[in-house]
């Protein structure tokens, strides 16, 4: 018997076990350690630097990295602009704040705001557009009566339900050739820049002091 090959396939499942228990990205079986595998197969490939316009000019892998996320939200909005187009909506946005609602139940506007991502007189303007249309309804807040709830109601269900299956369509376009693996990997990265950044966005800092603060929140993790 190699008892070498099998010492070296015990570890690899002390690895696995132990990476999965952190990330859970796999299920603990055979299947999820074969997963795992190929997943570690294919980034031994991947560990070589890529190639990228402006490499050789020395153009950083920061820039490429905010070009392409900057080209990835182009893509999704055109998407998203084919998944409403004669519709009911007006904006993507509109669609969005109605999901929110469907999935987390009701929320004052500012969380609602906040879950978007976007400015205030932004979010009052597209919350202000779903009530005009009869799609959601404002009750004043239990906790604080300065504050307003937004709920969704039957009609607002209706019509995101209407467009569900394009959006869903324009959803999975989105993430294009991506396996399983990549995907869950993707997210993983996706979830630790969006850790990263959520709190300094909700600091909501004066623009003129924004960047210094970001950047020394930056110079603190590298």
């Amino acid at each position: 018997m190699n008892y070498k090959l099998l010492k070296d396939v015990v570890d690899l499942v002390q690895d696995f076990e132990g990476e999965n228990l952190m990330n859970q990205l796999y299920t603990n079986d055979l299947e999820g350690f074969v997963q795992w595998i190929n997943r570690c197969a294919k980034n031994d490939l991947l560990k070589s630097e890529p190639e990228w316009e402006g490499k050789d000019f020395g153009r950083s892998p920061e820039s490429v990295i905010n070009t392409l996320i900057v080209h990835m939200n182009r893509y999704a909005k055109s998407y998203s602009k084919a998944a409403i187009f004669g519709s009911d909506f007006s904006t993507q946005e509109d669609f969005i704040y109605l999901i929110n609602l469907k999935a987390f139940g009701s929320m004052s506007k500012m969380e609602l705001i906040k879950k978007n991502i976007q400015d205030k007189p932004t979010g009052m303007k597209i919350i202000d557009r779903l009530i005009y249309n009869g799609w959601v309804k404002q009750d004043d807040s239990k906790i604080d009566k300065r504050s307003k709830v937004i709920t969704i109601v039957d009609k607002g269900l209706m019509v995101l339900e209407r467009q569900m299956g394009k959006i869903r369509k324009a959803t999975n376009v989105v993430t294009g050739d991506l396996d399983k693996n990549e995907k869950m990997q993707l997210i993983y990265l996706l979830q630790k820049l969006d850790h990263f950044h959520k709190p300094l966005y909700d600091k909501n800092s004066d623009p003129s002091k924004f960047l210094e603060v970001a950047y020394n929140a930056y110079l603190q993790v590298i």
